[in-house]
């Protein structure tokens, strides 16, 4: 397995995975969506709320702010020493105390670990007028986006095989297939068509350069062939901001390292070979 990183900082990543199962890839793909866990708010109290937004939607609000979260700091619930019951260790907590006339964001919440804040600080979460008022204590704790999608350390989390494009000899130049390509990566040099250098990734094969290449009237194949490689995958990860992606990458490999660990244990003891 190799991985070679287009781009990546905190928030996106563009990297090609090579010499991997198509079941592997989405197995990846999938571990990095609803494996990897964040914070987010859970358990909602509301003491004052006399605004126009009913407690209940005003708690679903909440729950889909992204926090940035320390995995090294929390720990889940039912790993917890607290046995679930909630503690600094696996749960943090919020305040928020606003009157009106204002729009509530999530910076007016106040959380008790100043390393667990809102990833931005301008989500709206109700206008109130003068005279209406919010008072609330939430509490976040980790979990995995398995559980609910509030929990999704991802926004974008795709991938597809990475394209071929073959050009045989009979291609005369015409250019009706660049005319057609809608991603603009093929043009004609010379009397040759040519993908344009560092835009094959870009190919959404579609097919239709192929199509424009038969209507031309050269044959009954095309000289633009559309093809892609069957162990080899483009990716495209953006965060939530909750975690870098980087992380979510480390974290959700380990995820499979795990599983694919505790597999094999397991069937090495119904086999009964204790030795391998």
């Amino acid at each position: 397995m190799e991985i070679q990183f287009g781009s990546l900082d905190d928030d996106v990543a563009r990297f090609t995975l090579s010499g991997v199962t198509p079941a592997f890839a989405n197995t990846f793909r999938r571990a990095m969506i609803s494996e990897v866990p964040t914070l987010a708010i859970d358990d909602v109290r509301i003491y004052d709320n006399t605004s126009a937004l009913f407690d209940e939607m005003l708690a679903h609000r909440l729950g889909l702010i992204p926090i940035k979260t320390d995995l090294d700091t929390y720990s889940m619930r039912e790993t917890c020493v607290c046995n679930g019951a909630g503690c600094p260790s696996c749960s943090v907590t919020f305040t928020l105390s606003a009157e009106g006339p204002k729009m509530v964001t999530s910076s007016d919440l106040i959380p008790q670990d100043p390393k667990a804040v809102p990833v931005h600080d301008n989500i709206p979460l109700v206008k109130i007028i003068k005279g209406q008022k919010l008072v609330l204590e939430a509490k976040a704790v980790l979990n995995t986006g398995k559980e609910h999608a509030k929990w999704q350390p991802t926004i974008i989390c795709g991938y597809k095989n990475h394209p071929v494009i073959t050009i045989s000899d009979i291609c005369d130049g015409c250019g009706m297939c660049v005319d057609e390509c809608p991603r603009e990566i093929l043009a004609v040099k010379g009397k040759k068509v040519e993908v344009i250098g560092g835009k094959l990734p870009d190919c959404s094969m579609c097919r239709l350069c192929e199509r424009a290449c038969v209507a031309t009237g050269i044959g009954d194949e095309p000289a633009i062939r559309i093809s892609f490689e069957p162990d080899r995958f483009i990716f495209v990860v953006e965060g939530d901001g909750s975690l870098p992606v980087k992380e979510i990458m480390k974290r959700a490999i380990q995820h499979i390292k795990g599983q694919s660990d505790e597999l094999e244990r397991q069937v090495r003891e119904i086999s009964g070979d204790e030795k391998k």
